[in-house]
């Protein structure tokens, strides 16, 4: 299985480039694994409702640049469908087990995602209805991608 996050910005923090890299590790032995990163727009900090959506569209489209036609695409958003860590070990598992071996996970600049990746994407999931920065929303999905495979393999890192 092929696993790819495709990220918004460069991300910059040594801690949450080494909590990512850990876990990159650990996945090592599940799937092949790997971060994109494609660059943020910059923007001034207040923005009219068409700026912030020509932000959204210029990292919409180096996004979609990443995505091949076979992957299957999760959209990470904030209105996407809640899971418990099992569920969404039991959604990979099911897409692993009917041909989808190339999962890719979007997250958002600080905008969010525009409408064409969310049209793109076969599924939107939400991590819950906090407002994370992306940054730390990569070590998070990160780690829920190793507890997945944990779960999927009966392992005891769950509990």
């Amino acid at each position: 299985m092929n696993i790819k996050i495709i990220g918004v910005g460069k991300l910059k923090e040594k801690y949450f480039k080494a909590g990512i890299a850990e876990y990159a590790k650990r996945l090592g032995r599940y799937c092949k694994f790997e971060i994109v990163e494609v660059p943020d727009e910059k923007a001034p900090e207040s923005l009219s409702q068409a700026e912030m959506d020509e932000v959204m569209a210029k990292e919409g489209e180096r996004i979609l640049s990443k995505i091949k036609d076979r992957e299957y695409v999760f959209a990470l958003a904030i209105n996407g469908k809640e899971r418990s860590s099992e569920e969404f070990a039991k959604t990979l598992n099911q897409l692993a087990t009917y041909g989808h071996s190339d999962i890719t996970f979007v997250i958002g600049g600080s905008l969010g995602l525009s409408p064409a990746v969310l049209k793109r994407a076969d599924e939107q999931i939400s991590f819950g209805r906090f407002t994370l920065p992306h940054q730390l929303m990569r070590l998070v999905l990160t780690e829920q991608i190793y507890r997945a495979f944990t779960i999927i393999n009966g392992l005891p890192y769950h509990k």
